[in-house]
């Protein structure tokens, strides 16, 4: 499990380091998150799909029940390179749902089963300590119950990867943001692409040791 840990805090330091970098630069057309995310829904026909602004810290994301994308403060009003590729990400994620993409779809009906698993492996091991019964059991159920945490891991891995690639198109086919801005959009949008390939492994080494650790019961 160290190994995962690990992984995961280099591609958070990754994801902080480039973000602080970009969140620094200007972006040439002078257009704020906000704005950026209007054009590119706007274009593509997503008129009913409102921008947002949400508290946190890089706790952008487009939800697709409401149909609203949320910005943070930062990104909503920021007029740098990272505030418009994180904006321009996001805007990925509505047009996915707009051409109802398989694995897009398929996030979305995995996330309720997964709020439910996320707080349920773990409580079918207390609930077998609790109780007395044979570990093993409780073991196994807990292994089956993770797996869809690892599934879902599995399948937001070429969701969020899509959504950058969209992403990137966009803002340089809507002209907004010129060429010689390329590197630092890909940066940004790279470095939040390795905290999921990070979750993913985290959650793939948890599942072995879990895995291993029911053998031995």
């Amino acid at each position: 499990m160290l190994p995962g840990l690990l992984i995961g805090l280099w591609a958070q330091m990754k994801l902080h380091s480039a973000f602080s970098k970009y969140s620094q630069v200007p972006v040439d057309s002078g257009m704020t998150g906000a704005e950026v995310a209007r054009r590119i829904l706007d274009q593509a026909g997503l008129v009913n799909v409102s921008v947002a602004e949400v508290a946190g810290h890089l706790s952008d994301h487009y939800d697709p029940v409401k149909k609203a994308l949320f910005l943070s403060s930062d990104n909503f009003h920021g007029r740098t390179i990272a505030a418009v590729g994180v904006a321009a990400h996001e805007s990925g994620h509505a047009l996915q749902h707009l051409h109802q993409d398989t694995l897009f779809n398929l996030r979305m009906a995995l996330v309720p089963v997964t709020q439910f698993a996320s707080h349920a492996w773990m409580g079918v091991i207390v609930l077998g300590m609790v109780l007395h019964s044979p570990h093993f059991h409780f073991m196994l159920i807990a292994v089956a119950i993770f797996s869809v945490l690892t599934l879902f891991q599995l399948v937001t891995l070429p969701v969020e990867y899509d959504a950058s690639a969209r992403a990137k198109e966009q803002l340089f086919r809507l002209g907004l943001v010129h060429e010689t801005e390329r590197a630092g959009v890909s940066k940004v949008l790279d470095a939040a692409a390795l905290t999921y390939v990070a979750a993913l492994v985290s959650s793939v080494l948890q599942l072995l040791y879990y895995v291993s650790a029911a053998r031995r019961s």
